[in-house]
């Protein structure tokens, strides 16, 4: 009989923790599996977050270490100082990476880290109940803007992906999705992208991926992806922003 599926190395065998719906494990994988690919599993040391990811150190059969909130880029880059010949990655949600941990993130940018970043966009906090996050959007609802998000009170959604192009220290910035199947697998093909670019000793590289937060969205798993595809990719357009020519 042929093999049609095999369940990556990448992973370990314990059961996700994340809510129904949720598109963590999906991006667990594709990080996962490009691991598996590139053959450095047994190289790699990976951040985890404070966020809904961080138990992500029993997920990622890798090495890995918990940072404090937002400070993982800042952890990875003494770890890749230290060990210039390992693979590193933080995985980071948007209240990590954007709100608390933006001056590490944009740092980490900004001196061309050769780390990689993956940057889980679900619009909103969710491990601590759902209040409003820097990518919030206008008008959505939260936990502390029950009335939507009011942009003359908060300030508009940041694109955090598009700030970091600007630094010349950012040699990969790209935004992806997991709303469909179609966009699941140019999510993977960036994250090799972006894993090659470590590889090859040219800079910091991060990938925004879009995901879903059924539970505090309110709505079903289903609805959300549909949610996300109508309201967050207007305003958070994929593509790639920041690519060397080498590795177009």
């Amino acid at each position: 009989m042929a093999k049609v599926f095999e369940r990556t190395n990448g992973l370990t065998d314990k059961p996700f923790h994340y809510c129904p719906g949720c598109t963590h494990g999906v991006i667990h994988r594709l990080v996962a599996e490009v691991l598996e690919e590139l053959d450095v599993l047994g190289e790699t040391i990976g951040v985890a977050p404070v966020g809904c990811s961080v138990f992500a150190y029993d997920y990622f059969n890798c090495d890995m270490h918990e940072a404090a909130h937002g400070r993982a880029p800042a952890v990875a880059t003494g770890i890749k100082r230290v060990h210039p010949d390992k693979v590193v990655f933080t995985y980071q949600g948007d209240g990590d990476l954007a709100s608390i941990g933006a001056a590490e993130i944009i740092h980490a940018a900004a001196r061309g880290e050769k780390i990689t970043t993956i940057f889980v966009n679900n619009a909103i906090y969710g491990m601590t109940g759902g209040q409003m996050a820097p990518t919030t959007l206008e008008g959505q609802k939260a936990t502390t803007s029950p009335y939507g998000r009011d942009v003359s009170h908060a300030g508009m959604p940041m694109r955090v992906s598009e700030m970091l192009a600007t630094l010349d220290g950012a040699k990969f910035v790209e935004r992806v999705s997991v709303h469909n199947a179609a966009a699941v697998r140019k999510t993977k093909k960036a994250i090799k992208k972006a894993f090659e670019l470590q590889l090859s000793g040219e800079g910091f590289g991060i990938v925004e991926v879009l995901s879903t937060c059924p539970t505090n969205w309110g709505l079903t798993p289903v609805e959300s992806l549909k949610w996300l595809e109508e309201n967050m990719i207007p305003y958070y357009p994929l593509g790639n922003i920041c690519t060397p020519e080498e590795v177009k």
